[in-house]
């Protein structure tokens, strides 16, 4: 958690840098928000008040990642949630795949997580368990250590999602929440920019004759009477 509020308050710093200003978010339009909260109660799952066993743990992680699979399928059209979505399958694949997510224990040594190291051997963990050989994608696990004062072991799926966030806050506060986007409705190529609707031809004043009209009319006038 202290690495996400991190994370946010960087990418308001940059978004000032780049010029930007915290009222662009009045622009941003996020479908399904309340998908969102639902996701993330899902997954941090308040092991203060209720410890749920490690089967229905992992479950309800799996659960939780599907549905904030759905929240960033549904704005995949704003910047950054290319990223949080494919950042979210990847750790939803590791998970998924290893009924829970592994976590290497030098990356627990190095973030200063020590505490968290030993009761992960002599209790075991319900959403995250030490690393075996017997485990498959831990380069995409839990293995990149964030040292103190933070204090985390993140994994890569973990930065991708957080460089989706850092790419739409810097591109909200500069008003440009759908920049992005690379193809219009129809499959036309829009490059950086957002559609623009084609330039209508000026309307013609009232009465005034239609140019190729005039043209045939006064090319028939010329015409002889006695042709085929």
């Amino acid at each position: 958690m202290i690495f996400l509020i991190t994370v946010i308050v960087l990418a308001i710093a940059l978004g000032y840098a780049a010029g930007g200003r915290l009222q662009g978010f009045e622009q941003l339009r996020i479908r399904g928000w309340w998908l969102a909260p639902i996701g993330l109660v899902l997954q941090l799952q308040f092991p203060q008040f209720w410890t749920p066993g490690r089967n229905l743990s992992v479950a309800l992680l799996i659960l939780s990642y599907a549905v904030l699979l759905v929240f960033a399928a549904l704005n995949i059209r704003l910047a950054g949630f290319v990223l949080i979505f494919a950042g979210l399958a990847m750790n939803m694949l590791v998970v998924s795949t290893n009924g829970g997510m592994p976590v290497e224990k030098d990356a627990l040594i190095d973030s200063g997580q020590k505490g968290v190291l030993s009761e992960l051997i002599h209790h075991g963990g319900t959403k995250h368990h030490l690393s075996t050989s017997d485990d498959v994608l831990t380069p995409i696990a839990d293995v990149i250590a964030i040292p103190p004062p933070i204090r985390q072991v993140v994994s890569a799926g973990d930065l991708v999602v957080y460089a989706g966030v850092v790419w739409l806050v810097v591109v909200t506060m500069r008003g440009r929440p759908r920049a992005w986007v690379p193809w219009g409705p129809h499959g036309r190529y829009l490059g950086r920019h957002r559609a623009q609707e084609p330039a209508r031809p000026p309307a013609r004043s009232a009465g005034r004759p239609d140019p190729d009209q005039e043209g045939e009319r006064l090319s028939g006038s010329t015409r002889s009477g006695t042709e085929p």
